[in-house]
């Protein structure tokens, strides 16, 4: 398989050089590295975590966790984007990045194995977030650098494959390491080992120190803000991934929980939240690559967005109405049909609208801000309604109809058919 420039491309989202079968592969395994050292953490070992060291608030203890993660992400990963623009290392923009990502993410993971109080779990959790945000900067850049318009739902899909691989491996691993000390370590030498195809390629995209422009403070800061109103398509789009992903984030951090307090889930909770986890996964993975596929084919992308929205919607109103066993199972199922088909388009759609072909990795990491502020938002907001506001039921209900506001708001977007 391989991706050859476009017939005719021009614009920033046209770039795109050739990227063949095995870089493509080489990118989503390095991908998958990313998302273990996000979502073992996330899926499991930060709820335990939390419980083990606050018994009585664990929500609240959780929730600050990862909500000052998300805060340190939504930060890192447009300040790494850019720095990667400016990068004139001869190995090229972004893989230096990768590694040095990869590296402090790691080192986070192994922080918060030796934790032994909330400071140092918030510390390491921190410093995986800012580093594993450099490495995914670099990674989601990689994309427009390297593969043409026509091809990028393709590599859209299989970055949704190695996402949601990504998301089951690193709940495997937090659940059958042997406690929460060894889950992290298993997260972190797992993400330092799929990287590793990825560096040892050195395909990269140079940067001549002669083409880098001046660095200017005032300059460096102020094009983190992206005019809506010059460039409206990227800013219903950012609006747009901003809403599902808060939807996505409310419906999934409090996961455990549920199980444990709304399902009363009768088995050992970790096994349940895993066994929904790979379900999810098995419908995403049958829809993600052929959705991306079928959208390259049609030219279009909205459609494929809407319907995946409502979808979502629906998963999460099962959730709200449904709180059994089978119906977090059939929830699950749905879900990851939605996420599958969103995950692969939105990219492509997203890729489509940047504003400028030089500030790529910027740009997308001001896309990625809609990713990182719903973990900031999604516990602020979670822990109230489940406490004091109808419980799962108005949470998951919030959260259907986030999805459905997202999913109408697509359609303001109009370069994108």
């Amino acid at each position: 398989m391989t991706f050859g420039p476009p017939a005719a491309a021009t614009g920033a989202a046209a770039g795109g050089t050739a990227a063949d079968g095995r870089w493509v592969g080489a990118l989503s395994l390095a991908n998958l590295g990313v998302w273990v050292g996000w979502f073992g953490p996330l899926q499991l070992l930060l709820a335990r975590q939390a419980e083990q060291l606050t018994p009585g608030h664990k929500a609240a203890t959780l929730a600050l966790v990862t909500g000052l993660g998300a805060a340190v992400s939504m930060v890192a990963n447009p300040v790494f984007g850019a720095l990667s623009d400016r990068t004139t290392a001869r190995v090229g923009r972004r893989v230096p990045w990768v590694v040095a990502g990869t590296a402090g993410g790691a080192a986070g993971l192994v922080v918060l194995s030796l934790a032994r109080g909330v400071p140092a779990v918030i510390a390491g959790w921190c410093l995986v977030q800012l580093a594993l945000n450099a490495s995914f900067a670099a990674l989601t850049a990689a994309v427009p650098d390297q593969v043409p318009v026509r091809r990028r739902g393709l590599v859209g899909g299989w970055l949704g494959v190695s996402q949601v691989v990504g998301i089951l491996v690193g709940t495997a691993l937090a659940t059958v390491a042997g406690g929460t000390g060894a889950g992290y370590l298993a997260c972190a030498l797992f993400s330092v080992v799929a990287v590793v195809p990825y560096v040892l390629m050195r395909r990269d995209t140079a940067l001549s120190p002669a083409a880098r422009p001046a660095f200017r403070w005032r300059a460096f800061l102020g094009g983190f803000w992206i005019d809506p109103r010059r460039h409206p398509d990227f800013g219903w789009a950012w609006l747009t991934r901003f809403l599902m992903n808060l939807s996505y984030s409310i419906s999934t951090m409090y996961l455990l929980y549920y199980l444990t307090d709304a399902v009363h889930y009768a088995d050992d909770a970790d096994t349940g939240v895993l066994i929904l986890t790979a379900l999810n996964a098995l419908t995403l993975l049958c829809t993600v690559v052929i959705s991306g596929v079928r959208s390259d084919r049609s030219g279009r992308r909205k459609p494929y967005v809407i319907r995946s929205g409502l979808l979502i919607a629906a998963a999460t109103l099962l959730l709200a109405v449904w709180q059994t066993w089978t119906g977090a199972v059939v929830a699950s199922l749905v879900l990851g049909i939605g996420f599958g088909v969103y995950t692969s388009v939105d990219f492509a759609l997203l890729t489509d609208v940047l504003p400028t072909a030089e500030d790529r990795g910027r740009d997308l990491g001001v896309i990625n801000i809609a990713n990182a502020l719903p973990q900031v938002l999604a516990p602020v907001i979670a822990a109230p309604v489940v406490t004091h506001l109808g419980g799962y039921t108005a949470l998951y209900a919030l959260a259907g109809a986030l999805a459905v506001v997202g999913s109408v708001l697509v359609r303001r977007i109009r370069s994108v058919s």
